[in-house]
């Protein structure tokens, strides 16, 4: 990400925890006192936009210093250090918590996502992430989901044509949404189409979908679903699939696997920050 992007996100973030003022910081550690501190990973975790420690350091005090000791991707055991801080201590401890929550929320998405690409290695399908993100924060979620090895799917509603369930009832069929589709769109764009149920399956091929997304379908299901297309089109299980679904799922011969679970039920990273006595 730019600064341009992260800029906003980390001034809304600060202006948030520091309300009217941080008094014990304010009231108790003198302006010109300077301190040493270290962000430590409390548990083995996978590091992700560890660049928004720096920018978060330098959007308080652009005189603070800061060693990023890890880069993104690095799978960082208990106790590691992941960056060094030295500079006013004040302007350490206003940041520390705004950093540190960063750091754990996006180090936790992509230590999750390193679990599910971890357990279809030995599969030809790949894990794809999902719009399913915490509103404004989109962009890190991805990126972090990236950093532990998925792919992007779209962004955003204008980066890709997928007609799902509720478009489908909508336009009245497969058929009628995809063929209105294909008169607007340019050729060269390809048209995905969710399917909730295997009767829908050989409407979405004899309509000309280039890819059909098996919403939360069985395993047994999507085996046969795989079986009858026979490779004539991708196909992408997509629903809440669970750490524990994810290898049976792959081993269906799907191309792609799409689980919101990599961003709604990772768990945020334990990591912690440690400051040095202050010195004048």
């Amino acid at each position: 990400m730019h600064d341009i992007q992260l800029q906003p996100l980390i001034t809304r973030a600060l202006e948030e925890d520091w309300g009217y003022g941080d008094w014990p910081t304010d009231i108790c550690i003198p302006p010109d006192a300077h301190t040493q501190a270290q962000i430590i990973a409390k548990e083995p975790l996978v590091v992700a936009c560890i660049e928004l420690v720096t920018a978060v350091f330098a959007a308080i005090d652009n005189t603070l210093k800061v060693a990023l000791r890890v880069s993104n991707g690095t799978a960082a055991n208990a106790g590691e250090v992941l960056a060094v801080l030295d500079g006013r201590a004040r302007a350490i401890l206003k940041g520390e918590r705004v950093a540190l929550n960063f750091l754990a929320h996006l180090c936790g998405i992509a230590t999750s996502t390193a679990q599910y690409v971890a357990k279809i290695a030995d599969h030809k399908a790949q894990l794809l992430d999902t719009r399913n993100t915490t509103p404004c924060l989109r962009l890190l979620e991805k990126t972090a989901a990236a950093i532990g090895g998925a792919r992007h799917h779209r962004l955003g509603l204008c980066d890709g044509v997928v007609i799902r369930e509720n478009h489908i009832r909508a336009a009245g069929g497969i058929k009628p949404a995809l063929a209105l589709l294909q008169e607007s769109l340019s050729p060269t764009l390809k048209v995905e189409v969710e399917i909730t149920h295997l009767d829908q399956l050989q409407e979405a091929l004899d309509a000309g979908a280039d890819l059909i997304v098996l919403d939360n379908l069985s395993c047994a299901e999507t085996a046969l679903a795989v079986r009858l297309v026979q490779g004539r089109v991708l196909l992408e299980a997509t629903g809440n699939i669970a750490l524990a679904d994810v290898e049976k799922i792959a081993a269906t011969g799907v191309d792609f696997i799409s689980s919101s679970a990599i961003m709604r039920s990772s768990r945020w990273s334990d990591v912690g920050l440690v400051c040095s006595d202050a010195r004048g």
